[in-house]
């Protein structure tokens, strides 16, 4: 639709989806000319008709969408082409990264759903963050009994803008009630294809593929594939991985689609057949149970003091600091328990979430004993969680498994029931096998079940040992389920815990535990996973294993350097309120100055090294770059009080250009320059030419940087770079946006590209610093 909008005459700052008003009559035209070549299905002229992106266009989200759909219907009379809700981003980031909450976002796609109820089915495309498409999702599943398709967007690394890696977002969607998946936008066929490789190994459910015709060269609004070239890597290459539903994004005219329609009429398509293992997820990390795997277990408020008290004055810094910990130590999953009778344990669980799942990226699992608190941290988790747990009584049968099956998690299956835990391992197996046929019956699948045959201590039930390690056995041997295992508890009340507690966990490993629930941060447990998975030959080559212990032999930090490792720790990981009192000790005997440049910029240069390496990504580094801001809040103050003034390293404008109303990545790049002390003057989106150079110079500006998305927004960029040259030829400007290339920025005037928002601060220390 937007390449064909724009080939008629699309004006610069028209609302695209206020055409279907407007100009019904076109919109009509449009959609029957993919119709009339080949088209099966046609997308709404809707992609952008949220209440964010609709402001001020003097239309409702639901007026919108009804002549949309209208138009739509009345373009496929007479043929049995199918309408399409289509449903962009929102346009804002998501918590924790950015400030929109999955309520808000769940209600935004909720009202475009009831406005649009007149289409054959929904569909979610151009998405990059997990979180929001399933937001999306539940909306749709919860408001609509039409069909929904999902896709992201993807980059050649295989990740989208947020990190989300294809793995994690094929399991998280299919377990989340989609009935089809896929990729659009960004790229052409060819480079689609690894991602598109991967997804189908990953998923069982129908695949779409959507690329773009290429590139953009933004002269001539073209791109750089044929539509014969489409359709030879659609048919030669996508074809044959299993995909189903074939289409085009940006770029694709209706030549293309007849030309692909054409193409395809003659393939065979294959059934695929997928084996998608037992597996787990955050947004950007994947954990396959095909191997024993540490879910560590120190976030839980048993038995330790200062847990209690951190969740009763809700710091939540202590909680992600216990996180951060184990996952250094080895943890691959974290258990997420918060239970105090004194605190609202629903809200602090999505707090603590919320906070973990915006400085670690691994996956969690739900610890509770409380329907509704496991249900409000399954709704905005992000990825696929595990529930801990369900047991063998009706009620908890009842309760725990639909929420395991609607949010698609796996679960912790305990083997107790109304009568206790069963002292022999026949009465665990029974137990067991009841919740697998509960679980079944539902349809969750084997894979996503995790029996616990529950650890009794040695101490006061000596025999009870060989029992749990014998319903162990048969549980993973007869009922093709995976393991878990909380062991710490088979040493209680005996001296020299640690050899007895290492010890049991190397039996259970040896009789199929999957899952040890364990303290990470005791060297004797990792130690012993690791050792088991080297001598197993699991650990192929040892390379894990001598990667863990060549570490030790660094030396450890003096004490002059604490306060160093301390702050750098804290932006690193993204611990705000920890980094604020650091700073705040540090001013007591550091100048202000100082603290920034020698602590806390070499902080965020680590992180930012890190993000470009793909060590980290974009949820991650503005974790970061907020632990930042508020360490230079710290600063602010104490220079207020002492009569001084912030140093500012200089002034940038930054704009979205005119007819653009994407301002995300602007956003972004926004917080990282603050937080490296420079003064943004924000102009927001839409920016007017004159405005941005009468800023610039008002403010004696000697760097602005632009923003667009849109190749039709790219001529405004252009003229503002045009009229910034004539009128204040001393200002640089850096450009940035998904349709630029290094080459264009160039032959546009611009005199720096920055890919990310990590080289806008690199083209700010170049100009600016000197």
């Amino acid at each position: 639709m937007g390449t064909q909008l724009q080939a008629k005459g699309l004006r610069l700052g028209d609302v695209p989806e206020a055409l279907s008003i407007t100009h019904p009559q076109l919109i009509q035209d449009i959609h029957r000319s993919y119709v009339d070549a080949g088209a099966m299905v046609v997308y709404t002229n809707t992609f952008g008709g949220n209440r964010y992106k609709l402001e001020g266009c003097g239309y409702t989200v639901q007026q919108i969408i009804e002549a949309s759909v209208g138009n739509a219907k009345k373009a496929c009379e007479g043929t049995n082409a199918l309408v399409a809700l289509d449903i962009g981003p929102i346009g804002q980031l998501m918590e924790p990264t950015g400030s929109m909450s999955f309520d808000i976002a769940y209600d935004i796609f909720k009202e475009i759903i009831l406005a649009g109820t007149g289409a054959d089915l929904i569909v979610f495309e151009t998405m990059t963050d997990l979180c929001e498409i399933k937001a999306g999702l539940l909306a749709a599943k919860e408001n609509s009994s039409l069909p929904v398709m999902c896709t992201m967007t993807f980059e050649e690394n295989k990740r989208t803008f947020t990190g989300c890696s294809v793995s994690s977002m094929a399991i998280t969607l299919e377990g989340l009630g989609a009935d089809a998946i896929g990729v659009n936008c960004s790229l052409g066929p060819d480079q689609l294809y690894p991602i598109v490789e991967e997804m189908s190994r990953w998923t069982t459910l129908p695949l779409v593929v959507k690329p773009n015709a290429g590139l953009p060269d933004p002269n001539s609004n073209t791109y750089d594939v044929t539509p014969q070239e489409f359709t030879h890597s659609m048919v030669e290459r996508m074809a044959p991985l299993g995909v189903k539903i074939f289409g085009g994004c940006c770029g694709t005219t209706p030549q293309y689609i007849y030309a692909l329609s054409q193409g395809l009429s003659c393939v065979k398509f294959i059934k695929r057949n997928v084996n998608v293992p037992s597996a787990v997820c955050s947004p950007g990390n994947t954990v396959i149970i095909n191997q024993p795997r540490i879910i560590g277990e120190r976030i839980n408020p048993t038995g330790k003091k200062l847990f209690k008290e951190a969740l009763k004055n809700n710091d939540i810094d202590y909680i992600l600091a216990q996180g951060i910990a184990q996952v250094q130590a080895g943890a691959d999953i974290l258990d997420v328990n918060v239970g105090l009778p004194e605190i609202d344990e629903k809200e602090m669980m999505i707090t603590a979430v919320k906070g973990l799942q915006g400085v670690l990226d691994v996956p969690l699992q739900i610890d509770s004993t409380i329907p509704q608190v496991l249900e409000g941290a399954l709704r905005i988790y992000s990825g696929k969680p595990i529930v801990n747990s369900v047991n063998g009584e009706e009620k908890s049968l009842e309760t725990v498994l639909p929420l395991v099956k609607k949010y698609g998690a796996a679960v912790v299956g305990l083997t107790l029931d109304k009568d206790g835990i069963p002292k022999t391992a026949q009465g665990r197996f029974d137990v067991a096998k009841r919740i697998v046929q509960r679980a079944n019956a539902l349809g969750i699948e084997n894979k996503d079940i995790y029996i616990d045959c529950l650890t009794l201590t040695a101490s006061a039930e000596q025999e009870g040992v060989m029992e749990t390690l014998s319903a162990l056995k048969r549980v993973k041997e007869e009922l093709g389920v995976r393991t878990v295992l909380g062991v710490s508890n088979i040493s209680f009340g005996l001296p020299n815990r640690e050899l007895i507690t290492q010890t049991f966990l190397t039996m259970a490993l040896q009789n199929g535990l999957d899952l040890p629930i364990i303290n990470p941060n005791v060297d004797a447990m990792t130690g012993a996973v690791r050792a088991y998975k080297l001598l197993t030959n699991i650990d192929k080559n040892s390379v894990d294993f001598i990667a863990a212990y060549n570490q030790q032999d660094k030396p450890r930090a003096t004490q002059q350097q604490v306060q160093d490792i301390d702050l750098m720790y804290a932006v690193e990981n993204g611990l705000k309120n920890d980094g604020a009192k650091i700073v705040e000790e540090m001013l007591k005997s550091i100048d202000a100055m100082e603290v920034i440049n020698s602590y806390l910029i070499p902080a965020l240069d680590k992180a930012g090294t890190q993000f470009e390496q793909g060590k980290i990504f974009l949820p991650q580094l503005i974790q970061s770059a907020t632990v930042a801001q508020a360490c230079f809040e710290v600063i602010k103050k104490q220079l207020i009080l002492t009569n001084s003034s912030p140093v500012s390293k200089g002034k940038i404008v930054l704009a979205t250009v005119k007819g653009d109303i994407h301002d995300i990545g602007k956003n972004i790049v926004k917080v990282l320059l603050e937080n490296y002390g420079y003064t943004v003057i924000d102009l927001g989106r839409d920016v007017e030419y004159e405005a941005v150079l009468n800023a610039a110079k008002e403010n004696d500006v000697h760097l602005v940087g632009l923003s667009a998305l849109m190749t039709t927004t790219l001529k405004s960029m252009e003229e503002t770079i045009a009229l910034l040259k004539r009128e204040y030829p001393s200002c640089k400007i850096m450009v940035g946006g998904a349709v630029l290339t290094p080459d264009y920025a160039e032959k546009i005037g611009a005199d720096y590209y920055c890919k990310d928002a990590k080289e806008s601060v690199d083209t700010a220390k170049r100009v600016l610093d000197l």
